[in-house]
């Protein structure tokens, strides 16, 4: 065999290993993986069979939140899975789940976890203060500081303090909902505001230094 033919014939059979191991990791490398802040009906499933099977006792509302976290990672614990509180390829084959073909809408998804932030960050508000909270999420969104997402707004580290506190997990008043979805469709009682805080209780010297826009209820709402 000729030094050419010789080379022609390794290139052919370097390009036929690497497709095949292309082909061996593209199964996993395009599974649907959930993790805390995915919402949507993947996320409804997971909930659903984590509640039957008494692993989850929360709502099922296609908010992936903490509680949801803590019941994945204790199923995978359970069934010899590796721990991380993520619903990847082999937690979702392990439930019996399947994301093959499913194409998710996340404005349900999105309004429901607004919803739960509202409801925790402003239980006990008027419905223009609660509006007011969701308007905040949606001013960041469209502000260059934050991220782009509602889901990257709510989880971004620091951003919410009911989120560490235990309020975030709570039942979610009915109003909230509604409050979320006026938000989401552009009510802005704030004029604009990405801060807001309670005078009662905030001690940051810089959150007291953000300039004022309205004061609504027990919440300063500042740009």
């Amino acid at each position: 065999m000729s030094y050419a033919r010789r080379r022609l014939c390794i290139a052919l059979a370097v390009l036929f290993l690497f497709n095949i191991g292309l082909i061996a990791l593209a199964p996993e490398a395009s599974a649907a993986s959930y993790k805390r802040g995915s919402t949507g009906s993947v996320v409804k499933e997971i909930q659903r069979k984590l509640q039957a099977w008494g692993y989850y006792s929360g709502a099922v509302d296609g908010v992936y939140g903490t509680m949801t976290e803590a019941a994945v990672s204790w199923f995978q614990r359970k069934n010899g899975l590796t721990v991380d509180g993520k619903a990847g390829a082999q937690t979702l084959a392990a439930m019996g789940i399947s994301t093959a073909g499913i194409v998710e809408q996340s404005t349900s998804g999105d309004a429901a976890l607004l919803a739960r932030l509202i409801s925790a960050e402003a239980r006990g508000e008027s419905y223009e203060g609660q509006v007011a909270v969701g308007a905040v999420v949606m001013n960041r969104i469209h502000h260059p500081s934050f991220p782009n997402t509602i889901s990257g707004v709510i989880y971004q580290k620091g951003a919410f303090s009911c989120l560490n506190e235990g309020q975030f997990d709570q039942p979610v008043a009915q109003s909230a909902y509604q409050a979320a979805r006026d938000a989401m469709n552009g009510y802005d009682p704030t004029g604009g505001a990405i801060y807001y805080f309670n005078p009662a209780t905030a001690t940051s010297k810089w959150i007291w230094s953000r300039p004022l826009l309205v004061t609504i209820g027990s919440h300063r709402f500042c740009a």
